[in-house]
C-alpha cells in the first residue's frame, strides 16, 4: 500500500523539522517488521519522515503504558497499521464524521421514546447472537459514518429476518451525496439511513465491494436488499437512553471524538477532555461493567471501522455513564425498517 498521496508527502517533507531524523538503530527490525506486517512501501525519499513519525509514536505508546501499568490510566496502547502517521494525519484521514453537515440538512425523525420507569439489562452484547458483522476496514477513506450506517442497519435486519447480510459502505459512499454525505470527505450517519430509504435500498457488499475512494454510483436495483423507512434520534447527552436503545432495538449508531483513539489497545477509554469535537461514527453493540481495583467501572462496546488489528479486535470499550464520555450519547441513532 502506498502511502501517501504526493501532495501529502511534500507536506510532511515539510514538517519533516517537527520530528527528530535521528534514528534508533535498536529499532531497525521492529521498524522492519512492522513495515512487512503492514505492507507499507514508501516513495522515495519519505521513508525516513516515516520512520521517524513510527518512532515518536513508539514512545508515546511506551511511556502511555508504563504510566498505565502503573494504576494512572485505565486502558493501554498498542502500535499498530496506522503508525507512521501524524496525529494531525490520523484525524483529516479516518475521522469523517461531519457534525456541520448534520447542521446544515433539515430532517422530519423521530425522537426516541425513553421510559423512566423501563427496567434494563445490565449486561448487553448483540455480538454472540448473530446481529454483528465481522470488523470491516475504511482504509485511508474518511467513510466511518457510512460503517456506522451500514452496522445499524445489518444488526436490525438481522433482528427482523435472522439472516445477517454485509451491506455495502461503498454504495453509501458514492451514492448518498444527494442527502448530504460527502464520501471520503466525510458525513453523517442519518444521511445514509435517508438515502436507504429514499432508494428504497442498499446493495449487498459483494456486489458492490469498498474500495476507500469516491467513485460514480454504481447501485444495482436487482441486488435491492434492506429497505429503511425512516430513522430514530436518541435523547441527546442521555447515557440512559442511550441504554435503553441499545437494550431494546440493537445496534445504535454513534457519534464520538476519536481524536485519541488512534493507539488504542484495551481497556476501558477514558482520557479527559475527550468530547469536546464529535469527529467520528462507530456503532454501539452493548454494554457492560467489571470490578477493576474494588470499584465497578461501566464501559460502552463500540465497534470501530480501523480493521481488527486495532483495539481488542477491532472493538473498543469506552467509558460508561462518566459525563457523556467522548460524546457518545451527543448524536445517536438508529434506522427504522
Amino acid at each position: 500500500m502506498m502511502l501517501p498521496s504526493l501532495g501529502a508527502a511534500l507536506t510532511c517533507l515539510l514538517a519533516l523539522r517537527s520530528f527528530s531524523v535521528a534514528q534508533d538503530p535498536v529499532l531497525d527490525k521492529d521498524w522492519s517488521d512492522w513495515k512487512t506486517t503492514h505492507a507499507k512501501e514508501y516513495r522515495q525519499g519519505e521513508e525516513s519522515f516515516r520512520r521517524a513519525v513510527w518512532e515518536k509514536n513508539l514512545h508515546l505508546i511506551q511511556e502511555h503504558n508504563w504510566e498505565a501499568d502503573l494504576g494512572k490510566h485505565t486502558y493501554w496502547l498498542g502500535m499498530n497499521h496506522l503508525g507512521d502517521l501524524t496525529k494531525e494525519e490520523f484525524n483529516e484521514k479516518l475521522n469523517g464524521f461531519r457534525p456541520d453537515l448534520a447542521e446544515s440538512h433539515g430532517s422530519n425523525v423521530t425522537s426516541f421514546q425513553e421510559s423512566a420507569s423501563s427496567e434494563i439489562p445490565k449486561y448487553v452484547d448483540w455480538r454472540p447472537s448473530g446481529y454483528v458483522t465481522p470488523v470491516k476496514d475504511q482504509g485511508d477513506c474518511g467513510s466511518c459514518w457510512a460503517f456506522s450506517a451500514t452496522g445499524a442497519l445489518e444488526g436490525l435486519h438481522f433482528k427482523e429476518t435472522k439472516t445477517l447480510v454485509s451491506l455495502s459502505e461503498q454504495n453509501l459512499v458514492d451514492c448518498s451525496w444527494k442527502q448530504g454525505n460527502e464520501g471520503c470527505n466525510g458525513g453523517y450517519m442519518n444521511w445514509a439511513f435517508n438515502y436507504v430509504r429514499d432508494n428504497k435500498g442498499i446493495n449487498l457488499e459483494h456486489t458492490y465491494p469498498y474500495e476507500a475512494e469516491d467513485g460514480p454510483c454504481r447501485f444495482n436495483p436487482q441486488d435491492r436488499v434492506v429497505t429503511c423507512a425512516g430513522l430514530v434520534n436518541i435523547t441527546k447527552h442521555s447515557e440512559r437512553a442511550l441504554e435503553e436503545a441499545v437494550a431494546r432495538i440493537g445496534p445504535v449508531s454513534v457519534a464520538v471524538d476519536a481524536s485519541d483513539f488512534m493507539f488504542y489497545k484495551s481497556g476501558i477509554f477514558f482520557r479527559k477532555g475527550c468530547g469536546r469535537f464529535l469527529n467520528h461514527g462507530m456503532l454501539a453493540v452493548g454494554y457492560g461493567s467489571i470490578r477493576e481495583n474494588k470499584k465497578m467501572n461501566k464501559y460502552w462496546i463500540l465497534k470501530n471501522s480501523w480493521s481488527e488489528t486495532w483495539g481488542e479486535n477491532g472493538y473498543m470499550r469506552l467509558a460508561r455513564r462518566a459525563h457523556n464520555h467522548c460524546g457518545v450519547a451527543s448524536m445517536a441513532s438508529y434506522p427504522i425498517l
